[in-house]
């Protein structure tokens, strides 16, 4: 392990991080796959290499490059090295196809696309429409048959070493597609200082590291959280980080013994699945010391880290507009582990009302964050002014989420995303904190509260509840609508609820609460005002 001194803002760039590791910290593995177990020192010298291989197809400062790829230590390195050429990687969720693919593609405007084998196929019907000069594939031979270049090619070049003095840590260094739960993804544009600001004062400070951990990261490289939690995190410690092609419920323990993993990070839906699945004798001997799982839900925390024999960390919150928003690192004050935590020292954090009026303690508001240093938060939307503006109110960004500030500690404590909380008989229901109550039935696998039009008054929602049921069982509406009575507000109980066989899921385990909205109610859905279900008040 060997901590980078990013005191020096010159040093505040994922490329001289990477150098300053194969210095002094060479010979430590970095990236480790089944395969493939690359140093700090190989991973420094593969990205001049390649930085020169890219710079061979004229990338340069300020350029894009896309990633329509796996988990593969290459895309890690190829990020690397295009921004110690001052360009930008756009990671592309591998789960679009078709018009979504062409749509992420065409509007990130590249001149280089990068793929692998496995995904080349979604790829190919489409490349006259997206306007890319060159195409790189992974594998040589594939590579060869798609008449493209190959990763093989581009590090074969001689070193080309990066000049600092021309980048900085306010640089644009990626852009990233939000996940689209609420409808059309943004392209967020991440600077380095963001990455680096949120990796010294949030997971550096939530992960306990010692010499030897190794980080095992099963979330998609698309994703902010995994750079965040896993490689970013790796690369200022310098420790070793396992690149998974992709999360499994039945393996993922069984992978964490195979590499020795001692920490992690999954969003809560994994955690979730994870629970739900059955039980094992050796559930508790593995190798995993630290967790950090966003958001757990609260009724299965004390239960995972009992089952599994992991410390689960307390989280906070962040996105990729504002990576390290609030968390439970800086403050003396005792809060519950499930709560959000305080704003960070650089950081002022209130909550808002629709008309920028700052909330009492104690009710929601909108989390809404002004910066107290420069470059904290995102670059702005990418082509999107519009959408930019949007997110400020001010000197304010607004998250959309909502929270509430606990009047005795000032701790915060998430409500739910504004577009997400339900308003009915003048409260904002938080969905998630309806959700938390069901998922403790014993009878219940999966839950997703939403709202939709009320029939009877336009400017309110009714609640409504989807459940995906445990193998098995057989609870009727009526059996949860009385669990959800006995055990929350009269007002948890939802007016809709219907079983389903599954819920739609990004690819990074949210739910896409939009199409539960949009589906609305059908001849499934139990109505509890039709049913004759009596409500306890």
């Amino acid at each position: 392990m060997n901590i980078v001194d990013l005191s020096d803002i010159a040093n505040r760039h994922l490329g001289r991080i990477l150098e300053i590791q194969a210095r002094d910290n060479g010979a430590t593995e970095f990236l480790i796959t089944d395969e493939q177990r690359i140093t700090f020192a190989e991973a420094d010298r593969l990205c001049d290499q390649l930085a020169a291989g890219f710079a061979d197809l004229g990338v340069g400062k300020g350029d894009r490059v896309c990633f329509f790829m796996a988990n593969l230590p290459e895309l890690v390195l190829m990020c690397l090295a295009l921004n110690r050429l001052g360009a930008i990687w756009v990671p592309v969720c591998t789960d679009y196809r078709g018009d979504w693919l062409q749509d992420a593609i065409v509007r990130s405007r590249v001149d280089v696309l990068v793929t692998d084998a496995e995904h080349l196929a979604h790829i190919e019907p489409l490349r006259p429409q997206l306007g890319c000069e060159h195409l790189v594939v992974i594998e040589t031979e594939a590579a060869r048959a798609a008449g493209a270049v190959s990763y093989a090619s581009l590090v074969d070049h001689p070193p080309r070493r990066a000049n600092y003095d021309e980048l900085s840590y306010a640089d644009t260094n990626a852009i990233l597609w939000t996940s689209g739960t609420t409808g059309k993804s943004k392209g967020v544009m991440v600077a380095h200082n963001n990455w680096i600001r949120s990796t010294l004062m949030g997971t550096v400070l939530q992960y306990q590291m010692q010499p030897g951990d190794i980080a095992y990261c099963a979330m998609p490289l698309y994703n902010a959280g995994a750079w965040l939690t896993c490689v970013i995190r790796a690369l200022v410690k310098g420790i070793g980080v396992v690149i998974e092609k992709k999360f499994s419920v039945s393996s993922f323990m069984d992978r964490i013994k195979h590499f020795n993993a001692t920490q992690t990070f999954a969003v809560g839906s994994m955690g979730v699945f994870l629970m739900g699945a059955p039980e094992r004798e050796d559930d508790a001997d593995n190798p995993l010391r630290e967790a950090m799982i966003v958001p757990m839900p609260p009724a299965m925390w004390e239960a995972f880290e009992q089952r599994f024999g992991v410390h689960l960390l307390r989280s906070g919150l962040g996105m990729s507009e504002c990576l390290l928003t609030l968390n439970q690192e800086h403050s003396d004050v005792e809060a519950p582990v499930y709560a959000l935590g305080f704003p960070p020292p650089d950081a002022d954090v209130r909550l808002f009302d629709d008309e920028g009026n700052e909330v009492p303690d104690g009710e929601p508001g909108e989390i809404c964050v002004r910066p107290l240093a420069p470059h904290i938060l995102f670059n702005g939307y990418f082509d999107n002014p519009e959408a930019t503006a949007a997110a400020y109110r001010g000197d304010w960004f607004l998250t959309g989420d909502m929270a509430r500030k606990d009047p005795e500690n000032g701790v915060f404590h998430f409500v739910d995303r504004k577009k997400d909380a339900v308003r009915f008989a003048g409260r904002n229901i938080s969905t998630m904190e309806v959700e938390g109550v069901v998922l403790r039935h014993p009878d219940v696998a999966q839950a997703a509260a939403f709202g939709i039009p009320s029939p009877e008054l336009d400017s309110e929602d009714e609640l409504k509840l989807n459940i995906v049921r445990r193998e098995g069982a057989q609870p009727s509406h009526e059996d949860i609508a009385a669990f959800i009575n006995d055990n929350a507000p009269y007002y948890f109980v939802p007016r809709y609820m219907e079983f389903v066989d599954a819920l739609p899921y990004t690819p990074t385990n949210k739910v896409q609460k939009y199409k539960l909205r949009e589906a609305g109610v059908n001849s499934n859905t139990w109505d509890r005002k039709t049913s004759g279900y009596q409500l306890k008040r």
